[in-house]
């Protein structure tokens, strides 16, 4: 049987296992189906916290090896060390920046070097700062562009032509819900998430002929660090109500979209955004 996989709830900070998160998991029931993972090689950005973690949490449980980055060393290197202890799989991290571009070609050439390949490659590194269009800097809406939209194209590009060699390759594009629908002072955020929805159809059509998926999905109101240090709590009330279930997500819950995607289970999905919002994008008033 697998480790036992722990980790926090993001709302409650209650104590969270592979049990309660991905039960199917437990009994090692994903072996030799089309979820597993096994022998899989995953590079993550933006791993060390919030929905990148659970992510890479979710794909050791299923048995992938695992490459993460982030910028801030030690929430890195405790998430790479928790995950390689309790799920038995090989974790390599690195600090990296991926608004940085010589950042982003250090983190293809490591994460290559360091597992041999990339089997599944998930752009996850971004943020957000909101303002109004009139009050936009150049400074901040070039940062955006670049850690939202030009990281994730250039980290791509740098892993295509070893991916086309191996013939089996997933590509997970996380953009938002803010990229199909958006709200006040949110105009560099939602132009690169809607972005990465239209790279994602293109790219689709640029690697199907190699066995490579390229997907996104769309997570809704998810409790991580970005969306509770910007909104109020009146705001996140707000939001929650919203949605058809009456909260925000936990991230582990965006680990089961992902491991579809990533997954053998996903072999014929391509050139799709897969929205994870509770139902939000299905209310009018």
């Amino acid at each position: 049987m697998r480790p036992r996989l722990t980790t926090t709830c993001n709302g409650c900070g209650s104590h969270l296992t592979t049990a309660s998160m991905y039960p199917c998991l437990e009994d090692e029931s994903m072996k030799n189906t089309i979820f597993d993972l096994t022998g899989r090689a995953a590079l993550i950005t933006g791993g060390s916290k919030g929905i990148g973690n659970a992510i890479a949490r979710g794909f050791a449980a299923a048995g992938a090896d695992l490459f993460l980055c982030s910028r801030a060393e030690k929430p890195l290197a405790d998430a790479a060390e928790s995950i390689r202890q309790a799920a038995g799989v090989r974790v390599e991290y690195l600090v990296a920046d991926m608004a940085n571009r010589d950042d982003v070609q250090r983190v293809a050439a490591e994460a290559v070097e360091k597992l041999g390949k990339v089997d599944i490659l998930v752009n996850n590194a971004g943020w957000n700062i909101p303002q109004p269009i009139d009050e936009i800097s150049d400074e901040d809406w070039e940062y955006l562009v670049e850690l939202n939209l030009n990281s994730v194209m250039r980290l791509t590009r740098a892993l295509v032509p070893g991916m086309k060699e191996r013939r089996w390759v997933r590509v997970i594009h996380i953009s938002s819900f803010m990229g199909l629908a958006s709200t006040l002072s949110r105009n560099a955020y939602s132009a690169t998430k809607a972005a990465l929805i239209g790279m994602t159809n293109a790219t689709a059509l640029d690697l199907g002929g190699y066995g490579i998926t390229v997907n996104c999905f769309a997570p809704g109101p998810v409790a991580t660090e970005m969306p509770m240090s910007i909104l109020s709590q009146e705001q996140q009330d707000r939001l929650a109500a919203r949605t058809a279930v009456g909260r925000w997500a936990r991230a582990d819950e965006l680990a089961g979209p992902a491991l579809l995607l990533a997954s053998d289970a996903g072999s014929y999905i391509t050139g799709t955004c897969l929205v994870v919002d509770g139902g939000a994008l299905s209310r009018v008033f």
